[in-house]
């Protein structure tokens, strides 16, 4: 089977490369890594001239300008690389039968939800910045472009309980909180900025305000790649994050406790630092409509402890910057 992975040179990219190339159903050719200068975000016509130059069976596009304070910033560039690249991506292979997996995010939701429970792939989606508004216009150009309904509020179907179109297949996958190598990520700053306030004496200070389901690059992509093999059609909206909820706060003093880093943590709001874009305060996904075949992704501390080994060797090889403390 042909595969080809849009952005393989980014954190899930890399990700998917690594477990399609474990999967009997790949060949020896192994997978199709398309990325810059080839497949350009910025570049209309990469889709299908990739597209006649490879001839994939499926695509999983993750590709994506994840900037979410650059997004706020520059909007009409998020929404053509976001939005509009997703387009022409889908476009072009819907019309050639190719199925799609596009990567999306929890930023979709507002994040307001007050009750605990995390967001289902069926509620409807509400951002509240210029990233999440990018990423909601990417599900519903390559919704259009696979022949899904889209009401009149945005919302991609099918959701849960609606049968998907036939023809060729289009899975939306949202996560969250994303983190792994090549680092530079949430526990990687954190280690960081940890060890500078150490030095300085000083509490670090953490979001306390923000909650979310931290997801290991490797689980997600091992889950993808389950999702493929599984012999299910894919087409649906997926959530796919490992298990359990956590504070940014909270997710900072397991990442320093695994790696024995004792510094006190004050824990601050969001508003604190100020920045371009608002995330969502509220950043839990609940899993749902996934093949019977695909297990639920395991808890978010056992993936972090798994993490932790390689993380340790990132922060060997990596000295800290003088840059503000991750939130």
């Amino acid at each position: 089977m042909r595969i080809a992975v849009t952005g393989s040179g980014g954190r899930l990219g890399r990700a998917v490369l690594a477990a399609l190339a474990e999967a009997p159903f790949t060949g020896i050719s192994g997978p199709l890594a398309w990325h810059r200068p080839d497949y350009d975000l910025d570049d209309p016509a990469a889709p299908v001239r990739l597209l006649d130059r490879d001839r994939p069976e499926l695509i999983v596009h993750t590709a994506a300008w994840t900037d979410v304070d650059g997004c706020a910033r520059e909007p009409a560039l998020a929404l053509r690389r976001n939005g509009e690249a997703v387009g022409a991506l889908a476009d072009a292979a819907a019309s050639a039968g190719i199925d799609l997996i596009l990567i999306s995010t929890n930023e979709i939701f507002d994040g307001r939800r007050t009750d605990g429970r995390g967001y289902r792939p069926d509620e409807r989606p509400n951002p509240i910045n210029a990233y999440g508004t990018s990423k909601l216009a990417g599900e519903v150009a390559a919704a259009r472009a696979y022949g899904w309904a889209v009401d009149e509020a945005g919302e991609p179907t099918p959701g849960p309980g609606r049968p998907p179109p036939t023809g060729p297949s289009l899975s939306i996958v949202r996560t969250a909180w994303l983190y792994g190598p090549p680092g530079n990520d949430f526990p990687e700053k954190i280690a960081h900025a940890a060890e500078r306030s150490r030095a300085a004496g000083e509490a670090l200070r953490v979001v306390g305000d923000e909650t979310g389901s931290p997801t290991f690059s490797a689980d997600l992509a091992d889950a993808i790649v389950e999702m493929i093999g599984s012999g299910e059609r894919l087409a649906g909206i997926h959530h796919a994050v490992n298990g359990g909820a956590i504070s940014r706060a909270g997710w900072a003093r397991a990442v320093l406790a695994g790696l024995a880093i004792d510094v006190p943590i004050d824990e601050v709001p969001g508003s604190t630092w100020q920045r371009a874009s608002s995330p969502p305060a509220w950043a839990v996904l609940e899993a749902g409509q996934s093949p019977a075949t695909l297990e639920p992704l395991r808890a978010w501390t056992a993936a972090l402890a798994d993490y932790l080994p390689t993380l340790r060797r990132q922060l060997a090889g990596r000295p800290a910057t003088a840059t503000s403390a991750p939130r």
